[in-house]
C-alpha cells in the first residue's frame, strides 16, 4: 500500500538500505581483509633475522611522513645493516622530497643506503635518489627529468561566457597572485619566475653535491629532459644497471655482510588496507578544491 502511495519515497528507501547493507559489508570484508593481509606480511616481512631493509615509495611524493618514519626504524634497528630505497615515482612536491633528502643524508652517515630505480625515477624521484650512497637502475628505468614546474588553470574565459564576476579582496598586491580568474601580469610573471629559478637552483646545487658532479655540468643536464637508465649511467646519473636483487647484493657488499642477505620491508599498518580500499572508492569522486589548489609548485 505505502509503495503504491508513495513510490518515489519507497525507491528511496530501498536505495537507502542497499547501501547500508553495502557499506557495512564493505567494512566487514575491509577489516577481515586487512587481518589477513596483516598476518601475511607479518610472516613475509617481519622476520627477525632480517639484515637489510627496504623502504619503498611509490607514486607521486606528495607527503614523506611515511618514508622518513621507515627509514629511522631501519636506521635504529642494530639488526639492520644496509638500507634500499625502491623508487618507482615521477617526482612531486618539493618539500617532502627537501625532507626525504636530509633524511637520507643523515642517516648515510650510520650505515648505507642503496637507491633501486623501478620503472621510473624521475624528477623529485631523481633527487631522493641522488642522496643515497649508490644508485642502480634498469637500463629502460626512466630517470632524470630535472627540474621544477609552476602550474595553475586560468578559467577566466569560462567564467565571463557562465557570468561569473570574481570579487577580491585582499590585504597585499600580490595575495591573489596565480589566481585561475585572471591573466598574471608582467610583475606577477617575474615574480613566479624568479621563484621558480631559485627552486631549480636549490635542486641542482642538491644533486651536484650529493653525485659529487661540479654545477656547470649538472645545469646542463638539469635542463627537465628525461634519461634511460642506460643513459644516465653514461653520464653519472647512476652508478649501476640492475635490479632490485641487484641492489641488495651490492648493499651486503656495502655493509661487509657475511652470510645470507635477508632483505626486509617495514611492517604494514593495521589499518593500511583499510586506507587503501577507501582511498581507492573516493580518489575519483574528489572534485572539488581552493583556489590555491590551482597553484602548484612541482619536482616534476
Amino acid at each position: 500500500m505505502f509503495a503504491r502511495r508513495h513510490p518515489f519515497l519507497f525507491f528511496l528507501m530501498i536505495v537507502s538500505t542497499c547501501l547500508t547493507v553495502i557499506f557495512i559489508g564493505f567494512f566487514v570484508l575491509a577489516s577481515f581483509g586487512s587481518k589477513i593481509l596483516n598476518t601475511q606480511f607479518a610472516q613475509q616481512y617481519s622476520s627477525s633475522d632480517g639484515n637489510i631493509g627496504i623502504v619503498e615509495i611509490n607514486g607521486m611524493i606528495l607527503s614523506s611522513k611515511k618514508t622518513i618514519k621507515d627509514i629511522k626504524t631501519f636506521r635504529d634497528d642494530d639488526t639492520i645493516k644496509a638500507i634500499i630505497l625502491r623508487i618507482d615515482s615521477p617526482g612531486g612536491g618539493i618539500g617532502p622530497a627537501q625532507e626525504i633528502y636530509r633524511e637520507i643524508v643523515k642517516t648515510t652517515g650510520k650505515k648505507k643506503i642503496i637507491a633501486s630505480m623501478g620503472s621510473v625515477a624521475a624528477s623529485g624521484g631523481y633527487y631522493i635518489a641522488s642522496a643515497t650512497s649508490g644508485i642502480v637502475a634498469n637500463p629502460g628505468t626512466i630517470t632524470g627529468s630535472i627540474g621544477v614546474i609552476m602550474e595553475y588553470a586560468n578559467i577566466m574565459e569560462i567564467a565571463k561566457k557562465i557570468g561569473i564576476s570574481p570579487v577580491v579582496i585582499k590585504s597585499g598586491k600580490y595575495k591573489d597572485i596565480g589566481s585561475p580568474l585572471r591573466e598574471l601580469n608582467d610583475s606577477e610573471k617575474k615574480i613566479l619566475q624568479d621563484l621558480v629559478d631559485e627552486l631549480h637552483l636549490q635542486f641542482v646545487n642538491d644533486v651536484a653535491k650529493a653525485r659529487n658532479i661540479d654545477i656547470q655540468t649538472m645545469t646542463t643536464l638539469a635542463d627537465g629532459r628525461m634519461y634511460t637508465g642506460e643513459k644516465a649511467l653514461n653520464l653519472k646519473l647512476i652508478d649501476r644497471l640492475g635490479n632490485l636483487d641487484d641492489a641488495v647484493q651490492w648493499a651486503g657488499e656495502m655493509a661487509d655482510i657475511k652470510g645470507k642477505l635477508n632483505p626486509v620491508y617495514p611492517k604494514e599498518d593495521k589499518i593500511t588496507f583499510l586506507k587503501k580500499l577507501t582511498n581507492t572508492l573516493l580518489k575519483d569522486i574528489n572534485i572539488t578544491g581552493t583556489i590555491t589548489d590551482n597553484l602548484r609548485y612541482i619536482i616534476n
